[in-house]
């Protein structure tokens, strides 16, 4: 790897230096604090893991171990440049502590937590026309999340229940497949509960057969409350390996599915996802998503509890989560019942709306009850909307189409790495609580600035490994930049960006960035690199989200992931992350 070569012409050849990856000066310097003649024994190790790392319970075991694992049988006495420079590297110096499972309290109700939530969960592409499946389900489950929502319909004969995308030319599946595939992936990635919301457009007699489906699919993992409502949720925690039904009211038969969506929709969302790695995430400012047009192919919602003759007994029963809307307005929406929780759902624009006028007012409805929010239904390319919108106000099950890549779906991927990756997040206690007058957080005030995040981008590497040669450039090597910043609430959202290394496979950048935050608790870190390109548009370098809250302190490696969320075997960065 010490010379590249690429073809300008039929007779003529460009040539560069590939340099080896080298410790930046800072990291030099570090090692020249922290070691004597040229060594870095466990004692030196240990006072700059307390020091640098700010590890403050690091002891000189600790130590020896990393160096144990990191070092060859040349260097046992201790760190060399080269050793410690690739131990800082490796994978054995995450962002994240690597012994972090969950540690988050998992003891107070649902309601307490944010929820890693599906949208048509069994779509494998587009809204409209691709394929119904459970090859989703069993990807989302193993992803570790915890929400799938099934659309079920009468199949053709009206003798069986399907699940299929209602109004458009989506292939169906089986319900009772999508069932099975969920009881055999339900836990693989977590051993907290699995929520299945049921957007039900049944006859009562096919809600019996459905109920008689789940009970002697799932039997006894199935959660069924003794009452019929809920005075309070149970607790993650109280309802491991269990699986839980929610779903709204069904509808008049097959009501107002029949219509097809408007030609030019596609093309409105495609406006704002116009990049190839998907579109900026939209800022909270902006009007452009607070209309209420609502396509013929919008997810319907509820309009009433589930009572009446018009619902199958048996059916009812299984319903652990109540979900309804009441038939007033916004206010009726988010009135708290101190007998009776449940849950209400609200599409983007809805959510967006009554967030202008009804903020603290869905704060504290989500404080007891469950919000879910879901994706409006011009999103045809199963893109996704800011989950900040709904996490600062506290909706739980805020719904993702998780085959619906981009940047949205990056920062609801990097949400749930905390906690142990288990699906279920603990919401802040600002959400939680109120001051001495009553009053609970408000998301649209201005609050003063809690916490600086200090961010310092050293170096990458990788590339050279994970990509073609010519992948991002047919007639040099690339030049590579880092895109830094927050995903918060709007007062902390911001991207910045370090320059451009010319020519290089391995780019090192020495850029520091501050980022004062008001609510460090909701933050979440976007990191991406890109492929500066004069004529084109950039290429894609690779991109993670981390939550700031469990960020760890002192210079770290930084694994990158591809769009898919998928992590690259080699391309990682080197930072220092302080919180001052």
């Amino acid at each position: 790897m010490s010379k590249q070569s690429y073809k300008v012409c039929f007779c003529f050849r460009r040539r560069f230096r590939l340099a080896a990856t080298e410790a930046p000066p800072t990291i030099k310097a570090l090692f020249e604090q922290y070691s004597e003649n040229g060594i870095m024994n466990a004692d030196h190790l240990q006072r700059f893991l307390v020091e640098v790392q700010k590890q403050e319970k690091a002891t000189v075991e600790d130590a020896q171990v990393i160096m144990h694992t990191t070092s060859d049988i040349f260097h046992r006495k201790g760190f060399n440049l080269e050793t410690f420079f690739k131990y800082l590297f490796g994978d054995s110096n995450p962002a994240f502590d690597p012994q972090s499972t969950v540690h988050q309290d998992m003891n107070a109700p649902l309601s307490h937590y944010y929820i890693f939530t599906g949208h048509n969960s069994y779509l494998t592409g587009n809204q409209l026309n691709s394929d119904c499946s459970d090859v989703p389900i069993i990807k989302a489950l193993e992803k570790g999340v915890r929400v799938i929502e099934l659309d079920i319909w009468p199949n053709s004969n009206k003798d069986d229940v399907d699940v299929l995308h209602g109004g458009t030319l989506t292939a169906p599946v089986a319900l009772s497949k999508c069932l099975r595939s969920i009881k055999n992936h339900a836990f693989t990635a977590s051993e907290y509960p699995v929520v299945i919301t049921l957007e039900d457009h049944l006859t009562p007699d096919l809600q019996a057969k459905v109920a008689k489906m789940v009970t002697e699919t799932f039997g006894e993992i199935l959660f069924t409350p003794k009452t019929e409502s809920l005075a309070e949720f149970p607790s993650p925690e109280s309802l491991k390996r269990r699986v839980i039904i929610s779903t709204k009211p069904p509808k008049e038969y097959l009501k107002a599915k029949e219509a097809k969506p408007s030609g030019n929709s596609s093309q409105k969302e495609k406006d704002s996802s116009v990049e190839a790695w998907g579109g900026e995430i939209p800022s909270f400012k902006s009007g452009s998503t607070a209309e209420f047009k609502e396509d013929a192919y919008e997810d319907d919602d509820e309009e009433e509890d589930l009572q009446g003759d018009n619902c199958a007994p048996e059916y009812r029963s299984i319903i652990a989560i109540h979900a309804g809307k009441g038939k007033g307005g916004l206010d009726d929406w988010l009135k708290v019942d101190p007998d009776k929780v449940r849950r209400l759902s609200l599409s983007e624009q809805e959510l967006e709306k009554a967030a202008k006028t009804h903020g603290p007012q869905i704060v504290r409805f989500t404080q007891r009850n469950v919000l879910r929010v879901y994706p409006k239904g011009i999103r045809v390319d199963s893109s996704n909307y800011n989950p900040l919108i709904g996490w600062m106000h506290g909706a739980q099950m805020v719904a993702f189409n998780m085959q619906g890549y981009g940047r949205s779906l990056w920062v609801m991927q990097g949400m749930f790495r905390a906690n142990g990756g288990c699906g279920y997040v603990k919401k802040p206690d600002i959400l939680m609580g109120c001051d001495p007058h009553g009053n609970v957080f408000d998301p649209r005030a201005t609050l003063p600035v809690k916490m600086t995040l200090k961010v310092t981008v050293y170096m990458g590497e990788g590339w050279y490994y994970d990509f073609s040669h010519t992948h991002f450039d047919a007639y040099s090597p690339p030049d590579f930049y880092t895109r830094v910043g927050i995903a918060g609430v709007p007062a902390d959202a911001i991207m910045k960006r370090t320059k451009a290394i010319e020519d290089n496979w391995i780019p090192s950048w020495n850029e520091e960035f501050e980022f004062p935050l008001t609510v460090p608790e909701l933050a979440i870190l976007r990191i991406e690199v890109h492929e500066y390109d004069m004529s084109e548009k950039d290429d894609f370098g690779g991109q993670t989200c981390l939550p700031i809250s469990e960020l760890r302190k002192g210079i770290r490696a930084v694994p990158l992931y591809s769009q898919k969320g998928e992590k690259y075997k080699s391309v990682k960065l080197l930072m220092h992350f302080d919180m001052v």
